[in-house]
């Protein structure tokens, strides 16, 4: 890995759970790109205008874009049985990254659990030596009995409040979890915002059926709740495609980025692809129509180098495919090398 590459700088940032605003401003000159994390991150993200824009400034002379990135919402699993092991191949679908903690070592180690990114095997009494929760964390309790799940809650209520926490169990069950907690001297309105029984109620019985349940409560409170508003302007970050710009040759390819999208477009804005001369391409701006208008001309920037910003149009297409996606997207084509970096502040 390069060790002038600030994309390596950048993605290693999002692996340590920062968020990272990547700052971009294209003259006829130049590309210049500064990425800011943490607080500074947070300045620039509150400066940014709508989920539907990554600028900040237009003008004839320069465009100024600002990408507000998370990485992966981190899923924290509580119990190793059969729930879990349904739940964490799909949450590891929906791109989370997962972290399996039981006190079993048959129930908790990486070969039951390959699609986690965490594996820990320790006493329930001892989680906060192991692990720490963050404001924008996931969390599923499904331990085999209340004494851990307790033990669990517990750890949870004592420190920053997850985005989701959710607990399995009977009613009366959960009743007596609840009462003990409660008497305990933690906060009710906290205790209130369990979700417990876990899950959306769609009559699951199966653990598969379970899990699919609760990944889908999960879903609903990232893109509905309260979490939906702290992520307005902010994009989960495509960790495939940080993840190439981070150890690839730069040399040898185009990043693509929609900075704007109106209508019934396929992605958002913040999307982002790295084509490559071959056809291949990690990510997606949408696929079909929507890459297809920008292929050709990303393979003549990465001979050339430089940028152009492009509006692809897919009202047209829509009508003519019977697609159900239209509206426009404005497109930025990079050469992947030809920025320059700014220090970071």
């Amino acid at each position: 890995m390069p060790e002038d590459n600030h994309y390596s700088q950048l993605f290693q940032s999002l692996k340590k759970g920062q968020l990272v605003s990547l700052v971009t401003q294209y003259s006829p000159q130049a590309v210049t790109k500064t990425f800011y994390v943490d607080d500074e991150a947070k300045n620039w993200a509150s400066r940014a205008q709508s989920p539907e824009s990554l600028y900040l400034e237009k003008t004839s002379e320069a465009n100024l874009t600002v990408e507000v990135l998370r990485p992966h919402p981190r899923l924290i699993v509580f119990g190793g049985g059969h729930i879990s092991k349904a739940l964490v191949p799909m949450a590891s679908l929906l791109n989370y990254h997962i972290a399996v903690y039981d006190d079993r070592p048959f129930f908790a180690n990486p070969a039951r659990f390959p699609e986690a990114q965490e594996v820990i095997c320790q006493a329930f009494d001892e989680i906060d030596q192991h692990i720490q929760i963050q404001g924008h964390e996931y969390v599923v309790i499904v331990t085999r009995g209340h004494k851990h799940d307790q033990d669990c809650l517990r750890f949870v209520l004592n420190g920053p409040e997850p985005a989701y926490m959710g607990m399995i169990g009977s009613k009366r069950r959960v009743a007596i979890v609840r009462r003990q907690i409660e008497a305990e001297g933690h906060q009710k309105e906290k205790i209130d915002r369990l979700r417990s029984p876990i899950g959306l109620k769609i009559g699951a019985v199966s653990p598969a059926e379970i899990a699919v349940s609760i990944l889908a409560e999960i879903i609903e409170c990232r893109h509905s709740g309260a979490e939906a508003k702290i992520l307005s302007g902010e994009a989960t970050a495509d960790m495939d495609v940080m993840g190439w710009l981070a150890a690839g040759d730069l040399s040898q390819a185009a990043v693509i980025t929609v900075l704007s999208a109106k209508g019934s477009t396929p992605r958002a804005a913040g999307a982002k692809m790295v084509a490559f001369f071959d056809g291949r391409t990690i990510g997606s701006i949408g696929g079909g129509c929507a890459e297809a208008a920008v292929m050709g001309e990303a393979r003549e920037i990465i001979k050339s180098g430089g940028y152009a910003l492009r509006t692809v149009d897919l009202t047209d297409s829509a009508d003519e495919d019977g697609m159900v996606c239209g509206g426009t997207m404005d497109i930025m084509i990079e050469a992947a090398n030809c920025a320059q970096w700014a220090s970071e502040k």
